[in-house]
């Protein structure tokens, strides 16, 4: 039985389209190379870390550790210790980044991230409510960063859903939901005892110290849902660039997509807030590196995942080291590097103008 032979066919875009049986599987060059340098440099970090601590272990140990061949002590550094935080900064970073990938795709808008919007506030919120007034634990407050992640995105989206979705006016409505949570927020903060605001406190800088294997496994899950469920809707997402009537004319269903979008967009953004606590910038900077790297018609979903998990892997080892033995919560590292993105893109809006 003869197989059909994978024809691949350049474009002049740089695209390269392998087509296997009437499938196509589009590839562009430039983003292939950027997204897999980033992958090598985001493993290559993480495997580092893995050997940083304490007791500082060489990757030889670190191997040994993972394929089952090191002693106990070293089996337990790596695998109970370390390697959890280090996962959840792969795929945090990665679920992160796609989620500022599908708002910026949203709105249209290099600020359209879902720390500016107010989603990450919103999933605040319910874990403070799940932490200070329910008196829930860590289970508790998971269930409630992400529902009120979730009701923060369908508040914000109906509220702007009004007189039709733009998106500045989603900006600007989330921006003001977010206002208002983070008030809230301090209302709470300030009206419980001591003790528990400063846990709170703590985790609300956004912190990979105390991660487990029981914190992590569902950020993995939904991460990995996420992921191809969001592959399979980009290339239509692409497509709300060229305007509703456009996309429209082409088949689109902008509605439901929007709402697909939306939706996966707020479950990645609470997912890693409910576990680590909000972490700011990785969203907003990943997806406009990403295209300024590859250069091509829209954000490119693959290398900005993967962008986002070498920008938090990377924030996350600056976060333990920089002041040894203190760490830092590694929101305090990624809001120095969201800050300074801020400032060059002003600057070189400021020299267009």
């Amino acid at each position: 039985m003869n197989s059909a032979p994978i024809a691949p066919t350049l474009r002049a875009s740089g695209e390269r389209v392998f087509r296997v049986r009437g499938l196509s599987l589009r590839i562009h060059r430039r983003s292939f190379w950027v997204g897999l340098a980033c992958l090598i440099v985001a493993l290559g970090v993480a495997g580092y870390s893995l050997t940083i601590g304490d007791l500082p272990l060489s990757l030889g140990d670190v191997w040994a550790a993972l394929t089952g061949h090191a002693d106990p002590g070293t089996t337990r550094i790596v695998l109970d210790w370390r390697l959890p935080r280090v996962l959840m900064a792969l795929f945090g970073g990665i679920a992160l980044a796609m989620s500022g990938a599908v708002f910026q795709t949203l709105t249209g808008n290099p600020l359209g991230s879902p720390d500016i919007i107010g989603f990450n506030t919103g999933a605040y919120t319910g874990a403070l409510l799940s932490m200070l007034v329910v008196g829930g634990g860590s289970t508790g407050t998971t269930v409630g960063a992400l529902i009120g992640g979730t009701a923060t995105g369908a508040l914000v989206y109906l509220l702007a859903l009004r007189h039709g979705l733009h998106g500045y006016r989603l900006i600007v409505i989330g921006i003001g939901v977010s206002a208002m949570l983070g008030a809230i927020n301090s209302y709470l903060m300030i009206t419980v005892k001591l003790e528990a605001a400063i846990t709170a406190q703590v985790w609300g800088a956004g912190s990979l110290n105390t991660i487990r294997w029981i914190d992590l496994t569902p950020t993995i899950l939904i991460t990995l849902i996420c992921l191809p469920l969001l592959l399979a809707l980009w290339r239509q997402a692409g497509m709300l660039g060229l305007g509703v009537e456009t996309a429209s004319g082409r088949g689109v269903n902008i509605k439901l997509l929007r709402v697909a979008l939306l939706g996966l967009g707020v479950v990645l953004t609470a997912a890693v807030t409910a576990v680590a606590g909000p972490i700011a910038f990785v969203a907003l900077v990943a997806p406009q590196i990403a295209l300024r790297l590859c250069r091509g018609p829209g954000i490119p979903l693959l290398p900005t995942a993967f962008l986002g998990a070498a920008l938090l892997v990377i924030s996350d080892l600056v976060a333990r080291t920089l002041l040894a033995p203190v760490q830092l919560p590694v929101g305090v590292v990624t809001v120095v590097l969201g800050g300074g993105y801020l400032v060059w893109m002003l600057i070189s809006r400021l020299r267009k103008a």
